[in-house]
């Protein structure tokens, strides 16, 4: 028998990530890894940064993969199960690719823990609402938010992944000092991973035109800008010859 939508769930899901990006902009603290990792005590439990992130990305993709490989083939096709792809391919890159790729500091396990159960709530009420609850027409394809939003989901991936391989590329194996990074939309602004990552749910959140999904896009820009920020304070503050004309998230503007 098939699952019949809840829509209780799916508003508290929802009103949750919104409270949750509300309340990162009023502590206004950055998060701490990476860069502020030594916010935390020493003595905090750490794991190598691939195995950190490999496992606090994989329970969106599990989820919402394993939601998606149970629809019958006909559902293929609606635009509920390719936009629950879009989903999983950005996770299924943080997940399998990204984390064998990534060259950052040992990461707190208490910070793992958080975004684990972060990610698993999230791809359960993407993929949930996404199945069981939306209902698109038969021209959704062709409506303006959808082609719009899927062009700015593909847009803002491709930046992330770019500026992801720019960062990569500041530090040969083993490296930890910090350099100044060139080149891609870092000519413009300090943070232009978070910046595709924020143009990439924003576009996710058009081309669905939910609540879940305008609500991961919110926190997104909570979270993301927020490190937007700090990352471009801590560039100034350690860099005297940091480009004074770039700005830390929007070109040109902030």
């Amino acid at each position: 028998m098939p699952l019949r939508c809840q829509q209780s769930p799916v508003l508290a899901g929802s009103a949750t990530l919104a409270v949750l990006g509300a309340l990162v902009l009023y502590l206004a603290e950055p998060s701490g890894y990476g860069k502020y990792s030594e916010s935390l005590t020493s003595s905090s439990i750490r794991l190598p940064a691939r195995a950190a992130w490999f496992l606090q990305e994989l329970p969106s993709f599990a989820v919402s993969a394993g939601i998606l490989v149970r629809q019958p083939r006909s559902f293929f096709s609606l635009p509920a199960t390719v936009l629950l792809g879009l989903f999983c391919t950005h996770y299924f890159h943080r997940t399998f690719v990204y984390s064998f790729l990534t060259r950052g500091r040992p990461f707190p396990i208490v910070l793992l823990f958080r975004g684990f159960v972060f990610c698993m709530g999230n791809g359960l009420l993407q993929g949930y609402y996404l199945i069981y609850c939306a209902e698109y027409p038969a021209e959704w394809y062709t409506d303006l938010r959808f082609t719009l939003g899927v062009f700015l989901f593909i847009l803002g991936m491709g930046i992330n992944i770019h500026s992801d391989y720019i960062l990569r590329r500041l530090r040969k194996p083993g490296e930890v000092a910090y350099r100044i990074p060139q080149g891609g939309l870092f000519t413009y602004v300090s943070g232009a991973n978070f910046l595709g990552e924020i143009i990439e749910w924003s576009g996710y959140a058009l081309a669905s035109w939910s609540l879940p999904a305008l609500a991961f896009a919110f926190f997104s820009l909570c979270f993301l800008g927020l490190r937007a920020l700090h990352h471009h304070r801590f560039y100034l503050k350690v860099f005297e010859d940091y480009p004074k004309s770039r700005k830390a998230l929007i070109p040109f503007i902030f």
